[in-house]
């Protein structure tokens, strides 16, 4: 039976073990629900950028932010189309769609809806972050074949209104619930090096593992400094969380989220291929591979096949995660 009643004093025991210790057990809970050797292949796109109305302290798109990013409309459906064929082609296993918005309106609906069976009808996994969501919204999702939903936490409760201030914590797990009531699989994560202490990272992944149910998907995103950001004026040329720190957080969260996908997600692109080792063999499980994240680097498709030839990982097959899926049912 998956836990879903830790403390924040066990999640804290965890991040102190020896490192070693820690990765090690990571490893042995990694293998005892996931095929070691595999690697899930996603892609993102950006498919509304820029314009939200949101303060978002790490975001590019916010209206708040001073990035020199405009503020661009939805994209054509058939445009989203061709962008998942050739993410298929690539060998992404998933297809990812991000919109920067508050929440949807309901007029957009039909074309993202359109957009999730165009998808789904080529055999991707479909997953799609909009902001937070009706209870409607979330049943014409589910409806049009949408897998996943991404809605992240982002940091612990005591650290969030130091990043957001016109969203509350609360609403996001309102998001979360409507996504769970609707029949959808949840992807839900957050980001690290915010500033925030190892007590906030407790807290941040105490609040996933402790939810009635535990994510399918996790992302952990290291930030990415963004000038004319918030952060990212804070902290520019600084990074807040070193590699260690990093890879405990992903052991933290494999051993406490067991049948969860763990995500290495933003920020991979300044890891060394060591650093990214340490966390597969600390459970992480699924990259975004591609370009481009949204508007940040990523390290891009021939990268990111180089290192996993180097590894030995080979990219996992379509049905494979459905398995953490079935398996928290």
């Amino acid at each position: 039976m998956t836990r879903t009643d830790w403390t924040r004093d066990e999640l804290s025991a965890l991040f102190d073990l020896p490192f070693t210790d820690l990765v090690f057990r990571a490893a042995e809970v990694h293998r005892a629900h996931h095929a070691a050797g595999e690697v899930q292949l996603c892609t993102l796109l950006s498919i509304k950028t820029g314009g939200c109305p949101e303060d978002c302290g790490y975001c590019s798109q916010s209206v708040k932010a001073d990035s020199g990013l405009k503020a661009e409309k939805l994209m054509d459906v058939g445009a989203v189309l061709a962008a998942a064929a050739e993410a298929k082609a690539a060998g992404s296993q998933r297809f990812c769609m991000g919109a920067a918005w508050r929440e949807p309106k309901d007029r957009d609906m039909g074309a993202v809806c359109d957009m999730v069976a165009g998808v789904k009808a080529m055999g991707l996994e479909t997953c799609m972050t909009l902001g937070m969501l009706s209870g409607d919204q979330a049943r014409r999702l589910k409806d049009a074949g949408l897998d996943y939903y991404n809605h992240n936490i982002d940091t612990s409760p005591e650290h969030y209104g130091d990043i957001i201030t016109t969203r509350t914590f609360q609403e996001r797990l309102d998001t979360l619930e409507e996504v769970r009531s609707a029949g959808m699989a949840v992807c839900c994560g957050g980001i690290v090096g915010m500033g925030e202490s190892r007590e906030d990272r407790v807290g941040f992944l105490h609040a996933l593992a402790t939810l009635p149910r535990h994510p399918e998907s996790v992302p952990v995103n290291a930030l990415v400094p963004v000038k004319g950001t918030v952060l990212g004026d804070m902290f520019a040329g600084e990074r807040l969380i070193d590699d260690i720190e990093f890879v405990r957080t992903v052991a933290v969260a494999r051993i406490a989220m067991p049948m969860s996908m763990v995500r290495l997600s933003a920020g991979r692109e300044s890891m060394s291929e060591a650093t990214q080792a340490l966390c597969f063999m600390a459970g992480a499980n699924s990259i975004f591979t591609g370009d481009k994240l949204l508007t940040t680097a990523n390290a891009g498709d021939s990268k990111d096949a180089a290192l996993l030839a180097k590894l030995g990982l080979t990219p996992m097959t379509a049905a494979e995660p459905m398995r953490a899926t079935e398996a928290a049912e």
